[in-house]
């Protein structure tokens, strides 16, 4: 594993000792890295999200009205698994 050092201002130093104070994490690293890792997964799915946006834009206007897609959308939901609480 890479190591990198950073410098905080003590407000933020102060920050990243009381996250780790919880006990959630073991140290300033694992705090970091987890900032990190759901930094990485947002970028993820806003980019899955604008791939989405663009692949609609590019479908083209639909011919059906909006009473037609929205059955379509509660017939798929009603027959979709229901998932367990």
């Amino acid at each position: 594993m890479a190591t990198m050092n950073i410098s905080l201002p003590d407000k933020m130093k102060e920050w990243v000792e009381a996250q780790v104070a919880t006990g959630r994490f073991a140290n300033a690293s694992d705090y970091v890295r987890d900032m990190i890792r759901e930094e990485m997964d947002r970028e993820a799915a806003l980019a899955e999200f604008d791939r989405l946006i663009e692949e609609a834009e590019a479908s083209g206007i639909s011919e059906r009205t909006i009473d037609e897609i929205m059955e379509d959308a509660r017939a798929r939901a009603d027959a979709a698994p229901k998932k367990r609480a």
